[in-house]
């Protein structure tokens, strides 16, 4: 296979990403990255109507993004789009303001399709490819799950579990309060039990025997990424120093209790959290130290690749 460069878009519910790449076989070498909150679950979940305001200024990002993708040189720019886009009752009007902005086509991903891109994407990391993993991948919208070994998936689904869902749901006061903290914990475990543990617990129970206990938490996306630059104290954008970062639980709930104890302004301070994303850290924090608590992982490691990585290979 030769080489080729090309782009990918990928429309969130919390920011708009482009990953411009030269792919050659499973091999995907990054060229450009570059990432723009526009926040366009905000104000959703309640009615299922994504706002004017807030498509309106996705699209112009993801325009942005496709002219910067063909001043790259890409020769494919694909775009897609995730949970607010294929969970809004408007999806159409989305759809078209971006293909108006973009000048191309945008393809929503089902739940199943973006846990099955996450799991690809994650296992081009030789490192990853042939370990046992269940990698989480926790959004603005939801939460996709995926369990397997190699080119083996023993389990993967999305969940309607995201940092701006969840915060959006649970408002809090400036600083939060303990007692929002304490209710925020409440829900996310409620949900890992009911809807996520009864279907998964048993595949982990079987990949652990048949392993030998060997099975790895992979943390991928923007809320991991960003708990690893907190971690190490990371300032900027750095993949290999954000990949060999490991998370303990206690690591993890101590950073829960910190950034929950501070105002919004002194959030933006902290080192390796862009400002951009001190509210929904609080969120996203929340969920993974539910998910260690209630799937019994001691340790959370970080992949930088994910969805964006296998979108580019197709």
């Amino acid at each position: 296979m030769e080489k080729s460069r090309r782009a990918v878009i990928d429309v969130g519910t919390n920011s708009i990403k482009l990953l411009v790449a030269d792919v050659e076989d499973h091999r995907v070498l990054p060229v450009w990255e570059g990432s723009k909150q526009t926040r366009l679950g905000r104000g959703f979940y309640e009615s299922h109507q994504l706002q004017p305001a807030a498509i309106a200024q996705t699209a112009r990002a993801v325009g942005a993004f496709a002219d910067t993708a063909r001043e790259w040189q890409a020769t494919s720019i694909r775009i897609i789009a995730t949970s607010a886009v294929r969970d809004a009752v408007n999806a159409r009007e989305v759809t078209r303001e971006i293909e108006q902005a973009a000048g191309l086509k945008v393809e929503i991903l089902s739940g199943e399709q973006e846990a099955d891109l996450v799991f690809q994407g994650v296992t081009t990391d030789p490192t990853m490819s042939t370990e046992a993993l269940l990698l989480l991948d926790v959004g603005g919208g939801s939460t996709e799950f995926i369990l397997g070994h190699g080119q083996v998936k023993d389990f993967r689904a999305s969940f309607p579990l995201g940092s701006v869902r969840l915060l959006e749901t649970f408002p809090h006061s400036d600083p939060p309060k303990p007692e929002q903290l304490r209710a925020c914990r409440h829900r996310v475990k409620e949900f890992l039990k009911a809807e996520v543990r009864p279907g998964l617990q048993p595949f982990i129970l079987e990949r652990r025997k048949t392993t030998e206990g060997s099975l790895d938490l992979v943390g991928t996306g923007g809320t991991a990424a960003i708990l690893a630059r907190m971690e190490a104290r990371i300032e900027r954008y750095d993949r290999a120093r954000i990949e060999a970062a490991r998370l303990s639980y206690e690591r993890i709930r101590w950073h829960v209790k910190h950034v929950w104890s501070l105002s919004l302004d002194e959030r933006k301070k902290i080192v390796g959290l862009p400002s951009s994303r001190a509210d929904v850290i609080l969120t996203g924090a929340v969920i993974y130290e539910a998910v260690m608590d209630i799937l019994d992982f001691q340790v959370l490691r970080i992949s930088t690749r994910g969805l964006r990585f296998a979108a580019v290979m197709r």
